[in-house]
């Protein structure tokens, strides 16, 4: 497993974004480039991460392909098709995205045509096209999966999978999304055996985040730090070091000063089940 997150620092090269992710023990990383980045740049990029031994976990596409405007889908698609090429050329793991929303207020909130037929094939068509356009080789699109929107579970993404058909479309695990409901908050350790037994083979990240029921009606579940809600982490670290021992988990949605609390945590319970996150190289000269 290389353990991820975020370094909130301005680099002047690719070596001294290496040389960061290295001083933080991370052998897993995001880069800040956009898709205007040219060839060197990319290269320059790619060769600090091969020689500190940091796999370049995930390119964010971060928009709504499935906007119900139809001029700003279009961009969205577009954006995404953008980021999947620098994913490319970056050999990151997967180019991530959400499939979007319904919503035309917000683009990753709840609507109530989120979960209808119609959206799941609109999806289906909006994943074909980011993908045909870029006809990627070395990395995937991905979507990460959420609580109102497909895939908000391991038999929807399967779902997806088999209806996209596209040997580029992989899958991006972020579990506490899809833990929407009681019954998912008291088994998580059964929950995440579930999604490794049905999409471990399609998995190129995961997100580290976790998760809460809180004792308000009418239901209150809330994402929180790692090691302050319920997640079994014992479980997921275990299925993720089965899996692939280059797999990235991303911690995301903390503050800066919470990030090393966080990640201690990570290696800590690692720590007490025999495992441990692959540490970096040395950084670049």
């Amino acid at each position: 497993m290389r353990l991820a997150a975020p370094i909130y620092r301005d680099f002047n090269s690719a070596e001294q974004w290496a040389e960061a992710h290295v001083e933080a023990g991370h052998s897993a990383a995001d880069t800040l480039l956009t898709p205007a980045a040219d060839d060197a740049t990319a290269a320059a990029y790619v060769a600090a991460a091969r020689q500190a031994d940091i796999v370049i976990a995930e390119v964010g596409a971060w928009s709504n392909p499935i906007d119900p405007d139809p001029r700003k889908a279009a961009e969205a698609l577009e954006k995404c098709r953008l980021h999947l090429d620098l994913a490319e050329r970056l050999g990151a793991r997967c180019c991530v995205n959400i499939a979007g929303s319904r919503n035309p207020e917000q683009w990753d909130g709840p609507h109530a045509e989120n979960l209808s037929a119609d959206t799941f094939d609109l999806i289906v068509e909006s994943v074909r096209s980011i993908i045909d356009a870029v006809k990627p080789r070395r990395t995937v699109y991905a979507l990460e999966t959420m609580p109102w929107i497909f895939p908000s579970s391991p038999d929807e993404y399967l779902a997806l999978i088999r209806a996209v058909d596209r040997p580029a479309f992989g899958v991006h695990l972020d579990p506490v999304n899809m833990i929407n409901s009681p019954e998912r908050v008291c088994r998580t350790a059964d929950f995440i055996r579930e999604c490794f037994a049905k999409l471990g083979p399609h998995i190129r990240g995961c997100h580290a985040k976790d998760v809460r029921i809180r004792p308000e009606l009418t239901v209150h579940i809330e994402e929180c730090r790692p090691g302050t809600g319920v997640l079994d982490y014992g479980v997921f670290l275990r299925e993720l070091d089965r899996l692939d021992p280059d797999m990235p988990l991303a911690l995301e949605h903390l503050p800066a000063d919470e990030y090393p609390v966080a990640a201690e945590h990570l290696r800590a319970v690692a720590a007490r089940h025999g495992i441990a996150f692959r540490q970096p190289a040395a950084a670049p000269a």
